[in-house]
């Protein structure tokens, strides 16, 4: 593995985590690949999704050194078909099952359609595990492979298990299934011959909890205040035999209510937005204290992520990624016109009869679909560029090895071979994200 001059930093013996990524080259690689991808129908998205990831994985440099991805996208082609053919017959032969029964027992289709949901979560968690297990395997620093042992169903099942737990006691023990799910894929995680260990309390995470908890607990009161303490609309203030026996209001009633204090109606913007940053803040302070409890023999990992840092990444990016998509979807709908009538667009988004133009129907046809592969290439370029990009620099800027000396006893371990690469990923749409 080397010295420890070529590990550590000269001035603090501390590993530090670097970064050499350039948004401008993100942009490109990902604008490029992604045309590739739309004149191919899809197909080379497997081609742009290894590229990226090799690029973002050589930006990130523990020590100077950088991270390799060696993932080949014909496996990843390969196992998207296999899983294909594995979810077709589930849904073909199983859901067919699932619907005689459903209308044989219980005269209907809606249990069936219950059940086949159901069938799939478990596939959904599998999926998840088995990505991060391709993902770890085809990774490598310094020429040592990582690694995660098998053991996707195990998880699949502790994760129906602990979101079971979670909904029962309403939410309360989600601290509990994120340390716990954390704990199993980190203790089956390899780096050589160096076995990862996560450790610390899942207690630990209610300290990541408490914004959450204070916006829930703003909005329960928030609501208590507008409908009980001081109703906004004094008549539909019943009590409760009025509900039991179903009151019901008249169209006249209803264009009498006065609304009082209307101004209260305006918190829930407030309540909206601090929700949303509740659970910004609790997915990654989450992720930063177990991160600091990750160790290996003789090696320790710091993690000083600023969640309204994360917060600022994910609302400035994907606003401008969505306002894209938006503006595409808004352009189709007006080369729709020849095809479904101008009464069927304007119902659907208002549009002036004046601003739409006599467009012929070979072009509306060509153009909508253009516009179609277009608008979702440039949503992924943005994605990529100004979502993506900055999390992983600022995940990687943040993370330290205070200890690293156990990186110069690792020895290399095997490759992990895959049947399916990340094809239950891919066929579940899970496989989107770098």
């Amino acid at each position: 593995m080397g010295s420890p001059a070529t590990i550590h930093s000269p001035d603090d013996g501390v590993l530090r985590v670097g970064w050499t990524g350039a948004r401008g080259s993100v942009f490109r690689l990902a604008l490029i690949t992604g045309f590739w991808s739309v004149l191919t129908l899809g197909f080379y998205r497997f081609w742009m999704k290894t590229r990226l990831r090799r690029y973002f994985w050589s930006s990130i440099r523990p020590g100077g050194h950088p991270l390799e991805y060696v993932g080949d996208p014909w496996e990843k082609l390969l196992g998207f078909f296999i899983a294909v053919v594995i979810l077709t017959f589930y849904i073909g032969i199983v859901n067919l099952l699932l619907m005689f029964v459903s209308f044989s027992l219980f005269d209907g289709n809606f249990a069936g359609y219950l059940a086949s949901v159901a069938g799939v979560v478990p596939l959904w968690f599998y999926a998840r595990y088995r990505a991060r297990r391709y993902v770890l395997g085809r990774t490598r620093w310094r020429g040592v492979r990582f690694a995660l042992e098998p053991g996707a169903w195990g998880y699949a099942l502790r994760a129906l298990g602990h979101w079971a737990l979670t909904l029962f006691s309403a939410g309360i023990l989600w601290p509990r299934m994120t340390f716990y799910l954390e704990k199993y894929r980190t203790d089956r995680t390899w780096f050589g011959s160096a076995r990862l260990h996560q450790g610390g309390t899942w207690l630990m995470l209610y300290r990541a909890a408490i914004p959450l908890g204070v916006t829930l607990a703003s909005t329960a009161l928030w609501a208590l205040w507008i409908s009980v303490l001081d109703p906004i609309l004094p008549a539909l203030s019943v009590g409760w035999q009025d509900v039991l026996t179903n009151v019901r209001i008249t169209t006249s009633a209803l264009a009498d209510l006065q609304i009082v204090s209307p101004w209260r109606l305006w918190l829930l913007f407030p309540i909206f937005f601090g929700l949303i940053y509740s659970l910004i803040h609790y997915a990654y302070v989450s992720r930063r204290i177990m991160a600091c409890h990750k160790t290996a023999d003789g090696i320790a990992f710091a993690s000083a992520l600023r969640p309204l840092r994360i917060a600022s990444i994910l609302t400035f990016g994907n606003i401008l990624a969505y306002f894209i998509l938006s503006i595409g979807v808004a352009l189709i709908m007006v080369l729709m016109v020849p095809l479904i009538g101008f009464e069927v667009l304007q119902d659907m988004a208002g549009i002036e009869e004046d601003l739409v133009f006599d467009l012929p129907r070979w072009f509306s046809i060509g153009g909508a679909v253009l516009l179609y592969f277009g608008i979702f290439l440039l949503w992924s370029v943005m994605h990529a560029t100004f979502v993506t990009f900055p999390l992983m620099r600022h995940m990687a800027e943040t993370l330290t090895l205070p200890q690293a000396e156990g990186l110069l006893r690792i020895s290399q371990r095997d490759r992990d071979d895959f049947a399916e690469a990340e094809g239950f990923s891919e066929a579940l749409d899970l496989g989107a994200a770098i």
